[in-house]
């Protein structure tokens, strides 16, 4: 089916963050970037990181690496506008890394409330390859576009982190890591000589249908082909024949709820949180199809 972009404004209306209505409206050429700017600055701190629930299962204020890689997602979809922003994140990842150059899964949390506990129990004196490959990929992307990231000690200092704990891997980690790890491989050719080979290593462990199943997670649980690849002109696509990412591409299309959003497959740690998820993803399913050619 070919999905309805009046439902999922309408959803959006009823159930989305301003920040999620206003990024719909961007992706439909109908907001400008200083809209988009004002709604995602509500979540920062002073210190120029990002909290405040950007990452919807992380509902406390402390800027968080979580934080981060939404607010690099926004920043991405601005191209070709810049935010000084974006570099005084860089700032704000530089005094939360650890002395490898990773980041910790999650800092601590004052108020756990509404926060998955997989956030709460994270140890702060340990590098995650998880946290820290999403947090480079989101920069690297905005690196394409954005000097003062592009340059930024930071990113060079994770950049490096991940390319280490990447060669390192013999066997296949976690789903979820896998995906980020994919995608940090992704966004850094071009700027990793490394990343081809680096992408060949992941590859030995990406499923050829790109069902990956997220050990601990909600019942049923699955990462999939467009999780790993979502776009058609980056090097992570070869991971996949054309047949499963047209199926997928089909299969996310027709997943739109009558409602006129999209569902998770995975576990929500409050009622907000369900919703800013639906959100989220109505927003990243409309915007996968169009650059996919579906819409």
């Amino acid at each position: 089916m070919t999905p309805n972009l009046d439902a999922a404004a309408s959803f959006l209306a009823q159930h989305g963050r301003l920040l999620d209505r206003r990024r719909f409206e961007l992706l439909l050429g109908r907001a400008d970037a200083a809209a988009v700017f004002a709604a995602v600055d509500g979540y920062r701190n002073p210190d120029g990181g990002y909290g405040w629930g950007l990452e919807p299962d992380l509902r406390a204020p402390e800027s968080q690496p979580g934080g981060a890689l939404h607010a690099f997602e926004v920043f991405e979809e601005l191209a070709p506008v810049t935010t000084p922003h974006a570099a005084r994140l860089c700032d704000w990842l530089a005094s939360a890394s650890l002395p490898d150059g990773g980041l910790p899964f999650a800092l601590p949390i004052a108020d756990p409330a509404g926060c998955a506990p997989f956030w709460v129990q994270a140890d702060p004196n340990r590098s995650a390859l998880q946290s820290t490959a999403f947090a480079a990929a989101a920069a690297l992307r905005v690196a394409r576009h954005d000097e003062a990231v592009r340059t930024h000690p930071w990113l060079t200092g994770a950049t490096r982190y991940c390319v280490r704990a990447i060669e390192e891997l013999t066997e296949a980690p976690h789903a979820i890591v896998l995906s980020f790890a994919v995608q940090f491989v992704d966004a850094a050719h071009g700027f990793h000589p490394d990343a081809a080979a680096l992408l060949d290593h992941l590859a030995a462990f990406v499923p050829a249908d790109g069902l990956a199943a997220v050990a601990g997670g909600a019942d049923g649980e699955t990462l999939r082909a467009l999780d790993f690849a979502p776009s058609p002109d980056r090097p992570a696509r070869a991971l996949f024949k054309p047949a499963v990412i047209d199926a997928e591409l089909r299969r996310l299309a027709d997943q739109q709820q009558p409602d006129g959003g999209w569902l998770v497959d995975f576990d929500s740690y409050s009622p907000a949180a369900a919703l800013d998820w639906r959100g989220y993803a109505t927003v990243r399913a409309v915007s996968v199809l169009r650059r996919n050619g579906m819409l």
